[in-house]
């Protein structure tokens, strides 16, 4: 091969390299006019979610539904956005919204100090309680009767990080009906749980379990966003406010969570936006005082 030859070839490879890079330029990375959040496929959010937690967040007739999805498809709407649900495992949701597999995270996840290395957070949009499900029968009636107990957790929970911190020594399952499973069948004696999935996994197990106690979390649930994708975080924060304000989240509390009072204190969103008042009724178990670690996943 001639001189000239090589250079026409070695041209040729910098033109198609040239090419290629000009393509990658609408990655999710470049934010562009037609995609100003920088999001996966521009006009729709990518949503990581679970398909076995209801009330908060499960499959139901192939849709991603919940207290949670719900209320994060009304505030993409707000935003002008459509969603697109997938389903994930909670350990991996997290690193994988960091890394821009999805958009966002929704399901139940409380805000800690630690996740905020991770993830950014929305403002938060609801509170939440540790469950304690036990098997029908059960002795157990309370959280602190739980040392030397075979005690499951889904893994990656503030669940698991309380039940490590008690020293407990916890079997660590992927998802919540592998949870469940554990006790119906016997080979677990209680599983913590966000209480609002354990009472309804209670509910549903046909008197095989029964939900025992329950503990108020001090720290509210948020959407998980990109650290690096600002523009997105602030536009669900102000869609979030709006939802909030025309009575949707009052309306999917109630739909999802009858009777179950608002504390004093908890504030949605942004915390100055007044919404219709939840309607609440008598409380169900035994609820003692705020818990150690959160309440959600």
């Amino acid at each position: 091969m001639g001189p000239r030859r090589v250079l026409v070839t070695t041209l040729t490879a910098l033109v198609s390299l040239a090419s290629l890079a000009a393509c990658g330029s609408t990655s999710p990375s470049a934010t562009s006019a037609d995609n100003p959040y920088q999001l996966i496929e521009p006009g729709k959010i990518r949503v990581g979610t679970l398909s076995d937690a209801p009330p908060n967040v499960y499959l139901k007739d192939g849709k991603f539904t919940g207290f949670d999805n719900d209320l994060f498809t009304a505030v993409a709407a707000k935003a002008g956005l459509k969603v697109e649900f997938a389903s994930t495992d909670f350990s991996s949701l997290l690193s994988q919204v960091a890394n821009h597999k999805f958009d966002v995270g929704s399901s139940s996840i409380t805000v800690t100090e630690a996740r905020k290395k991770t993830v950014a957070f929305t403002n938060g949009y609801d509170f939440g309680y540790f469950g304690l499900d036990v098997p029908a029968g059960s002795p157990i009636t309370a959280f602190d009767q739980l040392a030397g107990k075979r005690v499951v957790v889904v893994q990656g929970t503030v669940q698991d990080d309380y039940a490590t911190k008690q020293n407990l020594n916890p079997v660590r399952v992927p998802d919540y009906n592998s949870a469940l499973n554990q006790l119906k069948t016997g080979t677990a004696e209680a599983w913590i749980s966000p209480a609002e999935i354990g009472e309804k996994s209670a509910t549903d197990s046909g008197g095989k379990v029964v939900l025992a106690q329950k503990q108020l979390s001090p720290a509210p649930t948020a959407f998980a966003v990109a650290q690096n994708r600002p523009q997105l975080l602030a536009a669900l924060n102000k869609a979030l406010d709006e939802v909030i304000a025309d009575g949707t989240w009052t309306r999917l509390q109630e739909q999802y969570y009858p009777g179950r009072p608002v504390p004093d204190g908890f504030k949605p969103g942004g915390g100055s936006v007044t919404y219709p008042p939840v309607t609440a009724a008598s409380p169900g178990p035994a609820t003692s005082a705020p818990a150690s670690a959160s309440a959600t996943p």
